[in-house]
């Protein structure tokens, strides 16, 4: 929903708040485990194979290590549900009460790629993809509020309500 401001728009958007992967859960979980398998090795087992054991357990969790964070990497910039506060050159996205202040460099590009909002930088890198919007004209409208352009009637269509109830 598109609200306008004194200096750009208020914009709540629709799309799903982003979740933890479950795969990663899983993998962590199967760490876990390994981690109990190689105490009960350590007690157990000769010292070749317990030292064996604590070394898979060391590379897992280094691959853990990786995997996530090339999953945090891939989500940053995805922006899809929460609130998004518009002004010329700037947004601020409030989700779940995490408030983030995004500013739009003057070498960066807002890019309108179907209903979902692109901002890359001057080589054309992804920094940003904001989608959930309720139409393609609140994701033109951002696009020009992010552009310093005013909004005109193809921008925005003003619904207008009565209150009023007439018996």
């Amino acid at each position: 929903m598109l609200k306008l401001t004194d200096d750009g728009a208020k914009i709540t958007l629709e799309g799903q708040p982003q979740t933890a992967d479950n795969g990663m859960f899983w993998f962590g979980f199967a760490l876990l485990v390994g981690a109990v398998a190689v105490a009960l090795a350590m007690s157990l087992l000769s010292e070749r194979l317990a030292i064996g054991a604590l070394a898979l357990l060391i590379i897992g969790s280094f691959v853990f290590n990786k995997q996530r964070q090339k999953h945090k990497k891939a989500m940053s910039g995805m922006i899809s549900s929460g609130t998004l506060w518009v002004r010329a050159g700037e947004l601020v996205h409030d989700d779940q009460g995490k408030r983030e202040h995004i500013h739009i460099a003057d070498e960066d590009k807002v890019v309108l790629i179907g209903d979902e909002l692109q901002i890359v930088d001057r080589h054309d890198v992804r920094k940003y993809s904001i989608s959930g919007f309720e139409s393609l004209q609140e994701a033109t409208a951002t696009k020009a509020i992010l552009e310093g352009q005013a909004l005109t009637k193809r921008h925005v269509n003003i619904k207008m309500s009565n209150d009023e109830s007439r018996s």
